[in-house]
């Protein structure tokens, strides 16, 4: 992780980054249920998930959204902030020992309502390593410009 000053006019629609994958553990599961007190069968019951359609557990949708974002946490950017996450949508399970990682792509810039600072999306896409998109949202960011 490092600092790297990234202005407003620096964003480019299309403009893309993609993370390095990370294997989702049991472990996860048992430590995200503990952190947030989901302890649906769903996510921790194999014995009543293999009953179920997809005969297996599955991830937290948080889990994988906060492992996701996490992902894509590389840099520091001291000109920008993040004001939330919009659009924010399961697509597919994810299982124990499935490998996931993001696409974060620039898909909109505006001016904000302060003259310094602009709004940038990035559409996040959390992909598993059968290449399926299995959660995607939007990041919105405030950042600064380096001209008024």
């Amino acid at each position: 992780m490092y600092f790297k000053s990234t202005f407003f006019e620096d964003y480019n629609i299309g403009d893309k980054r993609v993370t390095l994958g990370r294997t989702i553990t049991e472990t996860d599961f048992v430590v995200h249920a503990g952190h947030t007190g989901d302890f649906f069968p769903h996510h921790m019951d194999a014995e009543w998930c293999a009953t179920q359609p997809f005969k297996q557990r599955i991830a937290h949708g948080t889990m994988i959204f906060s492992i996701g974002i996490g992902l894509t946490a590389s840099e520091i950017n001291p000109e920008a902030m993040s004001k939330g996450y919009d659009k924010l949508r399961f697509v597919k399970p994810v299982f124990i020992n499935d490998t996931i990682r993001s696409e974060v792509t620039i898909s909109e810039k505006a001016d904000s309502k302060k003259p310094a600072y602009g709004t940038v999306t990035e559409h996040v896409e959390v992909i598993n390593q059968k290449g399926e998109v299995v959660l995607v949202c939007d990041h919105l960011l405030v950042v600064k410009k380096t001209t008024v």
